[in-house]
């Protein structure tokens, strides 16, 4: 009997403490609301969220409504655009954590609660988004929903210099080419596998990997290099390592002599060729003798308004004083002269079987071959009259 009336105090009680959070709960929310602060917006869900249930939804839909203000207001007044990224499976608490200390939400569990109560918390989506520090909780929260983000996209043509793609990103207004271009000449921004042959001190020009990029608002130079090199690495072939060691060159080499296989050849089916002519002559140790190398030495031309001068004289042949003139220099430049596409990178990797050691220009953008100095000047007698 005692027991029996134990156990009906307890679910007596039970159930008038849970009347009574209901009430309260209630109560809570008429008064906010007779109070006039505003949307609820911790009951007003978020599109593609979940609806509140239960007891406990209730009670943490009242902590958020106690906190609609700071859910509602800005962290700042600053609408400049922020580019900001989810990597795959990061949990909400490292989201917010990233969010706070860039300015963008002033409190990292109470953001964690919002997400939480609109069931959002677990389905943050990988990827590049932007936001602005003039953005609500909230306006943060749905963007971060939405797997769409501002882009702008640039290509980087094949056989640009690393000046040029500076210029395009600034002409295109993407970014301060200039800051880019200090960051490929510092060579020590980003980490990466491909990068593991070059030299410590030397630039990124060759990594600048010529293709159609969809970047983020106002990316960073690390951002750009980044996907760059990633691009690279995925066009590349899966035994290149083996290939690359088969012609006794480092990934830098490769893409040094690449380089020049690009700016060299016109038609496309010539890389091949034109890679096995100077991979004969660096085995016989004589010099490469490119004209590209040696108007990447010669740089910007005023009198033009081109980064490559064309024709180059005999007597700038001899005259251009750089370890980038290979008429002067026997062996490969210092590093790549421009960015290789993949084709003339896969010459190099897989030239033709040749024994040429000379070419020269027809004059309608293809090239005549000898393995002879005597069948050289033969073909620049007729193709170039003795020049």
């Amino acid at each position: 009997m005692r027991k029996r009336l134990w156990l009906f105090w307890r679910g007596f009680f039970f159930v008038a403490a849970l009347i009574s959070l209901v009430a309260a709960l209630g109560i809570g929310i008429w008064y906010l609301r007779s109070q006039g602060s505003g949307t609820l917006i911790a009951l007003q869900a978020i599109p593609g969220g979940r609806q509140p249930q239960g007891v406990g939804d209730w009670a943490l839909g009242f902590y958020l409504q106690l906190n609609a203000e700071r859910i509602n207001m800005p962290a700042s007044d600053d609408p400049t655009p922020i580019h900001f990224r989810i990597e795959a499976g990061e949990t909400a608490v490292s989201i917010g954590t990233r969010l706070q200390e860039m300015g963008l939400i002033s409190d990292v569990e109470l953001f964690r609660r919002f997400l939480q109560y609109n069931g959002l918390d677990a389905s943050l989506e990988a990827g590049d988004y932007v936001l602005r520090r003039n953005m609500s909780m909230r306006e943060i929260g749905e963007a971060l929903q939405h797997s769409k983000v501002e882009e702008v996209t640039i290509t980087i043509p094949e056989g640009w210099r690393a000046e040029q793609v500076a210029e395009l990103l600034s002409k295109r207004e993407i970014m301060d080419g200039s800051l880019f271009l200090a960051a490929v000449r510092r060579g020590e921004t980003v980490q990466h596998p491909l990068l593991e042959s070059k030299p410590a001190g030397m630039s990124y020009e060759g990594y600048l990997f010529p293709e159609t990029y969809r970047l983020p608002v106002q990316p960073t130079p690390e951002d750009i290099l980044t996907r760059m090199l990633n691009t690279l690495q995925t066009r590349l072939p899966i035994d290149w390592e083996d290939m690359a060691a088969a012609q006794g060159l480092t990934f830098y080499q490769v893409l040094t002599l690449a380089s020049i296989v690009e700016r060299e050849a016109v038609i496309p089916d010539e890389r091949p060729a034109i890679a096995s002519v100077y991979l004969n002559r660096l085995k016989r140790g004589m010099h490469l003798n490119a004209d590209p190398t040696v108007q990447y030495a010669m740089g910007y031309q005023p009198d033009s308004g081109q980064w490559w001068k064309t024709p180059v004289t005999i007597e700038e042949y001899q005259g251009v004083n750089s370890p980038y003139n290979t008429y002067l220099h026997p062996g490969l430049p210092p590093g790549p002269i421009c960015s290789p596409g993949i084709s003339a990178i896969i010459a190099v990797l897989q030239p033709a079987n040749t024994d040429y050691l000379y070419f020269v220009a027809r004059g309608d953008g293809g090239h005549v071959f000898a393995t002879t100095m005597e069948e050289h000047e033969r073909n620049v007698q007729r193709y170039m009259g003795g020049r």
